[in-house]
């Protein structure tokens, strides 16, 4: 799979450069295709993958299908740092200090006409310190963009690549006088035209915006899926990739999952469905970029809910786990992951059905319990993809109980109340059926280990 993506990373590099009639050397593009395979294929990508830059390029432009294959080489948090095949590109212009990247000072940084572009056309200056949160990944992933590219391409084209790159830099609210990021982007730009010498009238300088935004909303236009199932996927697969503990299944620890799980959910309530995508001018339509907001404000709401109620679910595994100790495994709790090697007992084999369920208000609440009951599109490396604990819950207990057994886990999490206190303000059925099910687990697991031969479920 690796050589695939490698070969078609290069097809893509040696297109776009000629396109964009630049100077190409195969061996040089070589290097450059293994390089950003090679890190796009690191042991934390789980969701920033080759295919994930090739679906953000497209296939009609070339500016925008260079500026996908570089935008996130450097992913500082998901990485754990930078590594050193990429760090060469950028070592001269950056340092780390106290575990933080900050540019260099002005008499530590040689003269370098491409990387004084970059820091113009993202706005920063020497001695800036850079944040994981704002633009510090696409900064830098745009720094190895040019001095990868700059003897083979124009200033004036490997600009347009950079601004591409700077708008995916994501979530960004208007200021308080209204003006948007791309309207920022725009004045830079125009001031980097002139300081430059790029060439370029004010109606390039909008050109070069519009397919900025273009790669941008690719960027990020799984918040817009038609499908709240494919949306949930995707972010599953995001987890691991700031939660490496999720990358070893079975050994995580309840705790583990549940910080994880409590981190998206907090993402997912912070983020305004307005901030996602980005329009300049009429790029792209109303009516087109009205219905990404839409579909990304579902989405959201589905997410919030879905994830709200699995973690109810799990703060309940969690604070019937403080009865044994304070850093266990889920798979002692919950049983291990399903594999097609071999079978053993889960918790979910141990709870009752719920043959009448509590009522249903909403056509969300109708959506994600389907979501809990049957799951995502599919299933992930460290998880299944339904979830019966929080199923049975919401069936016997209703969302809107679930909306407030919410706020009461989050007050457990906290340490505000105890993990007693919190079973107390649950349903004491469901405490009831899920310790009986732990006990259960536990002794399937006490007859294995004393009649091997018996068929446990």
């Amino acid at each position: 799979m690796a050589e695939q993506d490698r070969e078609r990373c290069l097809k893509s590099l040696t297109w776009a450069i000629e396109q964009l009639e630049g100077k190409a050397d195969p061996k040089q593009l070589e290097k450059i295709a293994n390089l950003i395979i090679q890190t796009m294929t690191g042991p934390w990508r789980f969701f920033h993958t080759p295919e994930h830059i090739f679906e953000v390029g497209g296939d009609e432009n070339a500016v925008e299908v260079l500026a996908a294959l570089f935008h996130d080489l450097v992913y500082v948090q998901v990485d754990q740092g930078v590594s050193v095949n990429i760090s060469c590109y950028i070592s001269a212009f950056v340092k780390e200090e106290s575990h933080q990247l900050i540019i260099r000072e002005q008499a530590e940084l040689r003269p370098d006409r491409m990387f004084e572009l970059i820091m113009a056309i993202f706005g920063f200056s020497p001695a800036q310190a850079l944040s994981p949160m704002a633009g510090q990944n696409e900064f830098l992933s745009a720094v190895i963009a040019a001095k990868a590219l700059e003897h083979m391409l124009p200033t004036s084209a490997i600009a347009e690549v950079a601004a591409c790159i700077e708008a995916t830099i994501p979530f960004r609210p208007k200021s308080e006088d209204g003006v948007s990021a791309c309207d920022r982007l725009y004045e830079r730009l125009r001031t980097t035209n002139s300081t430059f010498e790029l060439g370029w009238s004010d109606d390039k300088v909008i050109e070069v915006i519009k397919r900025a935004v273009r790669v941008a909303n690719r960027d990020v236009e799984n918040f817009a899926s038609p499908s709240s199932a494919h949306f949930l996927d995707n972010t599953w697969n995001l987890l691991p990739e700031t939660n490496h503990h999720l990358a070893t299944p079975n050994s995580y620890t309840v705790h583990g999952y549940r910080t994880s799980l409590q981190k998206m959910e907090g993402f997912m309530n912070f983020l305004k469905p307005e901030i996602v995508f980005q329009q300049f001018g009429e790029e792209p339509a109303s009516e087109t970029y009205q219905r990404l907001i839409d579909n990304t404000r579902r989405n959201l709401e589905a997410a919030k809910l879905y994830l709200g109620a699995k973690l109810v679910s799990i703060a309940i595994i969690e604070a019937l786990s403080f009865r044994i100790g304070r850093d266990i495994p889920i798979s002692t709790m919950m049983g291990e992951l399903p594999s097609p090697e071999y079978s053993t007992p889960q918790l979910e084999h141990f709870i009752p059905e719920v043959t009448q369920h509590h009522s249903l208000n909403t056509d969300l609440e109708r959506e994600v319990l389907e979501l809990l009951e049957k799951g995502r599109s599919s299933d992930s490396s460290y998880d299944v993809k339904n979830s019966p604990i929080a199923t049975y819950v919401v069936k016997l207990v209703g969302f809107s109980e679930v909306r407030q057994l919410i706020e009461h886990a989050k007050d457990f999490f906290k340490g505000n109340i105890t993990a007693e206190d919190f079973l107390a303000l649950c349903n004491p059925d469901v405490v009831k059926a899920v310790t009986h099910g732990v006990i259960q687990l536990f002794r399937s697991r006490e007859v294995a280990l004393s009649e091997p031969n018996r068929v446990l479920v």
